[in-house]
Order: C-alpha cells, then sequence, then structure tokens
C-alpha cells in the first residue's frame, strides 16, 4: 500500500486516456490544468492519490475497453492504494451520465466534457471523498467487485430503453436551432439502488456539453515533440443515423481563427513540424460564426449556399487555412476528418495554392451506394462522390485520399455490397480503412429494420480490405526509386518491426529480382512517415541509416511491403 496524500507535498495524479485524438486533447487539457494548479503528474496508477480514466463511448468495442479500464484501475488500486480517488471523465459518463453512478459505485467522481478545465477542483473533492469511505469500512474492500458484464450489458439496454425525448423525435432536430441550447447539471437518478450516505459520488457532467478550449487553456502535449493536434472545433450538426456523437459532444461550435493561429505559432515555435487539424467535421468550420447562423445546412446544396452567403473576411476553413500556411517555418498542416457535404471549390483551390498543407485528405465517405447513403443520411449522393473526387485529384495533383465506409449497415444487399467492392477498385484509394457497423441503440440505425448478422458483417470487411490489400501494395511499389519528404519519428524498436512485416520486403525484393537485403542486420534503422501518412493511422517509412529525430529530410525509396516504404537517406 502506498503512502496517503500527506500534507506537505501535492496530490499525483494518474491518468489512462482512450479513444480518439480529440480525446487525446481533451486528456492533454486536463493535464495542464493539474500542473497549472499545483498537482503533480505520475506514469505510476499505485502512487496516484487520484487515477483519471478518460473514456470513449462511440462504439460497443469503445465502452467495452472503458469499461475494462476503470473495473482494472480499480482492482490496482483495492490492491496497493486504497486511499486513491478514482475520476471517470469523457464520453462515457456524458452518454450514461445518470446511470453510472450506480453501475458503477467504485468511482468517486464522473466529470464531463465541459469539465475538463475544471479537473483540479474535481480531483480534490473526489480524494476527500475516497478519504471518507476508507474511514468507515477501513479493513476491506468498499464496494464487492463489479462484473464487466453485467456493466456492459447494462448500457447496451440502456440506450435501447431510452425514451426520446421530443427534440429528439424530430425527424431534422440535429439541424435545427434548437439543437444543444441546454445545460444543465445532472445528478444520479432514483431508478436501483443510491449508494449510502456519505458514499455517493461527485457528479459534474452538462446535459449539452459547450466548452471549446481556447489558446490561454493550460494543456500539456503527450504526442512526441514534433507533431501536435489542434482541435478547431468540437461537436457536430450532422444528422448521420449511426452515430451518437452530437448526442454526447453537443453541436458544432467553432474555435475563433485568431485563437487558432495563435496556438499554431506557438507550437511551431516549440519545434512542432507537423500540425494536424482536427473536429468532428472540419469543412463545416467557421459556419457557425456567422452572424444568424442556421445549423440547417448539412446538405451540400445549403452548405454551399450559406458559404457563399458569407462576407469577405468571414471564417472559413479556407480563410485559416491560409492564413496557417502563411506563417514562417518548416512545418506541414494536416487536414483530417472532412466531410463530403461540405467541399468546396475554393477549398481544393486552397489546398493546391498552400506548399505547406499535406497533399493528403481525409474524407470518411461511409458508402457509396445511393439506398445505402440515404439510409445513413450522409446528405450525398454517389454521383456527388464520384464528381467530388475527381475535381480534388484534378485540382491537387498527387494528392492522398484517405477514406473510411461502414458495411453491414441495415438494409444492405449483396447488392449494395457489391457496389461499393466496385466502387474501391475503381476509385483505388491511397488510404482506406473498413468498419463493420457497430449497432448502437439511441441512434436512428439502431432501431432500423434489416440489421446484418455479424458474421456477415465480418465477412464483408474481410473482402473489402482484401481488394484494398491489392490496391495499397501496388501504391506502395510506386514509390520505390522516388525521392520524398519525411518526418523523422524516431528508432524503430523490435515491436515496430514486426508490426511493418519486415520480411514481405525481402521477398517483395526477391520477386523483383533484386538481392533481398539484409533488413533485420541492417543495424540503425529509423521510423518516419511521409505527407502521404497521417499519424497512428497510416502507413510508416523505414529509414536504414542516422538521422536527427523530429526533424524534416529527404530520403529515396528503395523498397516497400504492403503498407509501409523501405528508404535510405540521400
Amino acid at each position: 500500500m502506498t503512502e496517503a496524500p500527506a500534507a506537505h507535498r501535492p496530490l499525483r495524479v494518474g491518468l489512462i486516456s482512450l479513444g480518439c485524438a480529440k480525446n487525446l486533447v481533451d486528456a492533454e487539457i486536463m493535464l495542464g490544468a493539474l500542473l497549472q494548479s499545483g498537482l503533480e503528474i505520475t506514469n505510476d496508477a499505485a502512487r496516484a492519490d487520484a487515477l483519471i480514466v478518460n473514456t470513449c463511448s462511440f462504439i460497443d468495442a469503445a465502452q467495452e475497453e472503458s469499461v475494462d479500464a476503470i473495473l482494472e484501475s480499480n482492482a490496482v488500486r483495492d490492491a496497493r492504494n486504497r486511499g486513491q480517488g478514482l475520476i471517470v471523465s469523457g464520453c462515457l459518463p456524458q452518454r450514461f451520465r445518470d446511470e453510472l453512478p450506480n453501475l458503477l459505485p467504485e468511482v468517486d467522481a464522473f466529470m464531463g466534457i465541459d469539465q475538463v478545465a475544471q479537473v483540479s477542483d474535481i480531483v480534490k473533492r473526489a480524494v476527500a471523498r475516497r478519504a471518507e469511505k476508507t474511514q468507515q469500512q477501513p479493513s476491506s474492500n468498499i464496494h464487492p467487485p463489479t462484473s464487466k458484464e453485467r456493466v456492459v450489458a447494462r448500457i447496451s439496454k440502456l440506450e435501447k430503453d431510452h425514451a426520446p425525448s421530443g427534440r429528439e423525435r424530430e425527424k431534422t432536430f440535429r439541424g435545427t436551432d434548437r439543437f444543444g441550447r441546454t445545460k444543465t447539471v445532472v445528478a444520479p437518478n432514483s431508478k436501483g439502488p443510491l449508494p449510502a450516505a456519505g458514499q455517493a459520488p461527485l457528479i459534474e457532467v452538462h446535459s449539452r456539453p459547450t466548452f471549446i478550449p481556447d489558446f490561454a487553456t493550460p494543456r500539456f502535449r503527450l504526442t512526441p515533440r514534433h507533431f501536435a493536434y489542434v482541435k478547431i472545433a468540437e461537436g457536430c450538426n450532422h444528422p448521420c443515423s449511426f452515430c451518437i456523437i452530437p448526442r454526447m459532444r453537443g453541436s458544432h461550435r467553432s474555435r475563433p481563427q485568431a485563437d487558432i493561429v495563435a496556438e499554431a505559432r506557438a507550437l511551431i515555435a516549440e519545434g512542432v513540424r507537423e500540425i494536424n487539424l482536427i473536429s468532428q467535421d472540419s469543412t463545416y468550420y467557421g459556419m457557425d460564426l456567422r452572424p444568424n447562423a442556421s445549423r440547417a445546412i448539412s446538405s451540400p446544396e445549403k452548405f454551399l449556399a450559406a458559404a457563399r452567403s458569407l462576407s469577405a473576411g468571414g471564417t472559413t476553413l479556407c480563410a485559416l487555412l491560409r492564413e496557417l500556411n502563411a506563417l514562417p517555418g518548416d512545418f506541414w498542416i494536416r487536414l483530417l476528418y472532412t466531410h463530403p457535404a461540405h467541399w468546396t471549390d475554393e477549398l481544393i483551390r486552397t489546398l493546391a495554392e498552400c506548399p505547406k498543407v499535406a497533399r493528403y485528405v481525409d474524407i470518411p465517405l461511409q458508402h457509396i451506394h445511393d439506398n445505402m447513403l440515404e439510409r445513413m443520411r450522409r446528405e450525398t449522393s454517389r454521383q456527388h462522390i464520384v464528381d467530388l473526387l475527381r475535381k480534388i485529384r484534378t485540382g491537387v495533383p498527387g494528392i492522398t485520399l484517405r477514406t473510411t465506409f461502414i458495411v453491414g449497415f441495415p438494409g444492405e444487399t449483396d447488392a449494395c455490397f457489391n457496389a461499393l467492392l466496385e466502387f474501391i477498385r475503381e476509385t483505388r484509394f491511397e488510404r482506406l480503412g473498413v468498419f463493420a457497423y457497430s449497432r448502437e441503440e439511441g441512434t436512428r440505425a439502431g432501431a432500423m429494420a434489416g440489421q446484418i448478422p455479424d458474421a456477415v458483417k465480418r465477412r464483408r470487411r474481410r473482402l473489402a480490405m482484401a481488394e484494398q490489400h491489392k490496391i495499397a501494395a501496388q501504391a506502395s511499389k510506386v514509390f520505390v526509386g522516388r525521392e520524398i519528404k519525411v518526418l523523422v519519428e524516431g528508432q524503430a524498436d523490435a515491436a515496430r518491426w514486426q508490426s511493418a512485416n519486415v520480411s514481405s520486403w525481402e521477398h517483395g525484393w526477391l520477386r523483383d529480382g533484386k538481392p533481398a537485403h539484409p533488413l533485420r542486420a541492417a543495424g540503425h534503422v529509423l521510423v518516419a512517415r511521409g505527407e502521404a501518412d497521417a499519424p497512428d493511422i497510416d502507413g510508416r517509412v523505414y529509414v536504414r541509416g542516422r538521422l536527427p529525430v523530429g526533424e524534416f529530410a529527404t530520403v529515396r525509396i528503395v523498397g516497400h511491403a504492403d503498407y509501409d516504404l523501405l528508404a535510405e537517406p540521400l
């Protein structure tokens, strides 16, 4: 058992963050706020006076991972540090704020999206509440072990039994001005047994988040020194039938452009070489800042009309990219999470005319069959998507297109799926991911007829990824012999070698009639990324030689795997 919090030292706090890059930024803000308040951060959970689990609740698998992390953290606490406060933050309490206190009595505090900057006060109060509990029950576990299966099953049932409010019953509520205008602090409901007096958890969760960070918000970056994520907006106004994010994260709200530029300028001064712009829908950036802005502009036609009505000098993604591009220094700007309904000709011109903006676009399409796009409420048609991709590739030569598709969506017939396979073969995306549909109760799609069996979803995903595997290998081969600019990430350790499937390079060189290189005995090998590869999700460039880490370098591509490249310094 570790030492109890002492008056002569500040509280020590540990943090586990799950989920996407947007969640990671929330974790960075919490750490920044804790440090600014004089608290200590520790990587040793057993030594922490408080542990924060920053959760994800996007799909069932993410929820299960979050519950796992919470219960495992509690088990470690019971074994080694019973006085430790346990705080759960992020999307899980945001989504199930009324029910979690009864499902997870081990937790001392729940906090939502809006509270990330107030985390220090919540941590102190959670530690105090935990101290009261341990004083009342000093010699045994305060709560019997919670069954993970019970929690996961109950969470799955909660949304299924959820009675939608009047606003949620409206077909277009996410596109109306009424969406996202509530902000209340909630407490445990009366369903089920409440915790004993003095043991009720602290609950700080607004039912509809409104928080958006700014440059003045404290932040402690968790990414390597050479790249950073910059959140340009929060929330989403889209009506996608499969997605729960607008209910968890609230309506779309953009940061002021000057504030984003100030953050980018500071990051560049710190040595950042890649700025990754993130939000739920980056192409919607700035549209909510219009005078008397209406949220009902999800379709391409309404969005284009709204964009054209902007006055000169209005805040848009194009204006933001151009101002960032004008900042001094050698760096990349990477645009992530764009929506196909919100592209304009001006955005394509901006990408082409801004050399610091990476020739890389993340544009999740989700499907291509018109019936599926309509059921998904994606606001786009097949023809719109085909025309858009053609314009992007024509307007920005050499651009890398990354997309994602969902297979096994309710009502997806064999004909719909085969149309998707044919589209993948024809379009030849440089980067592509495929997800099996996850039925999320509380979404429109979750209640649809025609749900697809899990075995069919898995088979379709395997078939789609097999098609992309062929395309990716051919796309990688095209790079052999070229000289490209890369950002050096660090030394390639054994885990990275294994994930890269190094032996496939040897086989590839043999197939090409060239002698196999002794890759495993190659000595110093670095891992880097090219302009066509985003952090964590795309391929890598493995460089044999020595180059400065965290800096740009020019290398020659001498070999390839299916998704990765092998290079040598010039």
